[in-house]
């Protein structure tokens, strides 16, 4: 405790001494670390989100995949994606060198553990798209693709090049400043390509191929889940600074006014649409407002965070409508709010620009940004997902998927009390 208080008061007192052979001062240390915290306290906002929209039988399920991504997705992104992500990127294509990262300076070390918490952000999309139909094994299969693969390379065309060279969208002048297309319209397209091969939830569409209503179990969750969510991006957003820098305040400003803006953007269609405000649309209008305002928080004036915010919420609105119309199944609408908003919030990025509004080649050059995540991440997360499909198994059978994935695939129920009508196999 004595340690802790003198460590505590040396940063208080002297902020500016650099810790040994970094180069970085131990108050940057600080707020990274504390920021990487509040990026993992995100998987429980996904978590509850998640489980909450799901129905009852599927609780542990969802709760399984959010927990085992960032287990299984730290490691493999420490010993794979993390170099290909930021390792030596002489090509500009992906980065060679540091993988599996034991010697290294605290400055490294403080990267890594901040840049692991981003990487299981972009996996856990997919969990809440392609929730109670999903068979649990194959999920992480499919989540091992996307931490060590996929969501890696185009990292390294954006991010790379820590310890030399540099992406080609870099290159070009493309801004996404803590991951807007980086990491959730990535993570947002290969949950579309996850939903297209999974298929539907049984009873979701009728014969006519209209949509049925499947209620979540527990919007307090959601809700719940929303705010804790809102909390940790302001480590995701604030934290990209890579410092403690004196433009955090204005972006975290930017992130919140961002969020708040979203619900109301959700607010205004759904009022002008004659439809009911519903609170799982309103915290979606918040989070897309978040994933929109991600790329630009550090480049952009407070009132254009705001417009920002605003169109991000619409435009989630909107796509949960039109993932109906193509009969898709997203059951936490994740691919509207992350990959739609995440698109509109990356152009955004470019046209409001601060002291450069309106740049077309700046906006032309965050449109190619775009454009390349979609053509790189959806077709090689489908290739994955069609192989899983036809080789091991991707979706759960009717049976399984009427008696709740909670049963069939993890031997436990959420609530045992309400749930007495499903018999299971309870191990000694």
């Amino acid at each position: 405790m004595r340690t802790l208080a003198a460590v505590f008061i040396s940063l208080v007192l002297f902020p500016g001494i650099a810790i040994a052979d970094t180069g970085i001062s131990s108050t940057d240390i600080v707020w990274i670390l504390i920021s990487a915290s509040l990026v993992f306290l995100m998987q429980a906002g996904f978590a509850l989100l998640e489980s909450g929209m799901s129905r009852a039988k599927n609780a542990i399920n969802v709760m399984m995949k959010n927990y085992t991504d960032v287990c299984i997705g730290s490691l493999l992104f420490w010993a794979v994606g993390f170099g290909i992500m930021f390792g030596d990127n002489p090509s500009g294509l992906y980065g060679t060198s540091a993988f599996g990262l034991s010697q290294g300076s605290d400055s490294e070390f403080t990267f890594l553990l901040f840049q692991t918490m981003f990487a299981a952000t972009a996996v856990t999309i997919c969990s809440g798209a392609m929730a109670e139909r999903t068979r649990y094994n194959a999920y992480l299969i499919c989540a091992a693709a996307i931490v060590t693969i996929i969501y890696p390379v185009f990292g390294s065309w954006v991010w790379g090049g820590t310890y030399g060279g540099q992406g080609w969208l870099a290159e070009l002048g493309f801004i996404d400043f803590a991951g807007s297309t980086v990491v959730h319209s990535l993570g947002a397209w290969c949950a579309l390509a996850g939903v297209i091969a999974v298929g539907p939830r049984t009873g979701r569409f009728d014969q006519a191929g209209n949509p049925r209503n499947i209620p979540g179990h527990n919007l307090s969750l959601v809700a719940l889940g929303g705010f804790i969510l809102w909390f940790g991006w302001f480590g995701f957003n604030g934290g990209s600074a890579l410092s403690a820098s004196e433009n955090i305040g204005s972006i975290i400003l930017n992130t919140h006014l961002a969020a708040a803006a979203g619900a109301g953007g959700t607010l205004l269609i759904l009022t002008l649409m004659q439809r009911p405000v519903l609170l799982t649309s309103t915290v979606n209008g918040s989070i897309a407002g978040l994933v929109g305002i991600t790329a630009g928080c550090a480049t952009m004036e407070p009132v254009f965070a705001i417009i920002t915010g605003v169109v991000s919420g619409i435009i989630a609105t909107l796509g949960q409508d039109l993932m109906l119309r193509w009969r898709l199944d997203d059951v936490v609408s994740a691919i509207p709010v992350h990959g739609f908003a995440g698109a509109w919030g990356t152009i955004a990025a470019g046209l409001f620009f601060a002291g450069d509004m309106f740049d077309m080649q700046r906006v032309s050059t965050q449109a190619i940004g775009v454009v390349a995540a979609f053509l790189w991440a959806f077709p090689l997360s489908l290739l994955v997902f069609t192989v899983i499909r036809y080789v091991a198994g991707l979706r759960s059978s009717k049976q399984h998927e009427q008696s709740g994935l909670d049963c069939t695939e993890h031997n436990e129920i959420g609530y045992p009390e309400f749930q007495q009508n499903i018999t299971f196999r309870q191990e000694p």
